[in-house]
């Protein structure tokens, strides 16, 4: 039942110079840390509550908790060393089906990227910006989540963290410059194997 902190699937100073090592350390291995130890402690409280006062008095602490875990755990694998710094291929979005999909809804990438950016700076406090798959509709669609709550009305394909902690000691309290500096290391290769899964069809 113990949850773990994953590790990066890189360095910290790997996303530079669109997010700096100071900020990935924290978030990693502090924020993300925090959320792990306290929803590992609610989830054991829980397990030995023995009213339904006991377990409901609980559930605000396992959905701030399990939620960060989650978007956490989601957001350190969407994001990879930029191709626009020659570090890798972050930010390139290849022909594909996400692209396709991306086209179908907004017509360009850059078009996705206004109206996403647009909508997260929209959020009052912190949350997470989303990208996500509609399974009725067949279709992606752009949605925000408050605090730590999860995506659970659409499969999470791409997720952007807009707590200050995932920007402030870099960007201060300009969010604009950081949501437009993290689509250069943004993991569209994870997005799109999210979305085939998501849909169960690599032709879409």
């Amino acid at each position: 039942m113990s949850n773990t902190l994953p590790p990066l699937p890189y360095a910290y100073n790997a996303l530079e110079p669109y997010i700096n090592e100071q900020i990935m350390t924290l978030h990693h291995t502090k924020h993300h840390q925090t959320y792990v130890n306290a929803l590992n402690a609610a989830e054991a409280a829980y397990a030995k509550a023995s009213t339904p006062k006991e377990r409901i008095a609980l559930q605000a602490a396992l959905k701030f908790n399990g939620g960060g875990h989650i978007n956490h755990s989601l957001f350190w694998k969407n994001l990879a060393p930029s191709a626009a710094a020659n570090k890798g291929t972050g930010g390139v979005l290849k022909d594909g089906p996400l692209k396709s999909a991306i086209e179908q809804v907004w017509g360009s990438l850059d078009a996705l990227k206004k109206e996403f950016n647009t909508a997260t700076l929209g959020i009052q406090g912190s949350g997470w910006g989303w990208l996500g798959y509609n399974t009725q509709t067949k279709r992606l669609e752009i949605a925000t989540t408050p605090n730590q709550d999860p995506l659970l009305s659409l499969v999470p394909i791409i997720g952007v963290d807009i707590w200050e902690h995932a920007f402030y000691l870099q960007y201060l309290n300009v969010k604009p410059d950081y949501l437009n500096a993290i689509w250069n290391v943004i993991n569209f290769e994870e997005a799109e194997a999210r979305l085939v899964e998501a849909s169960g069809n690599s032709k879409l």
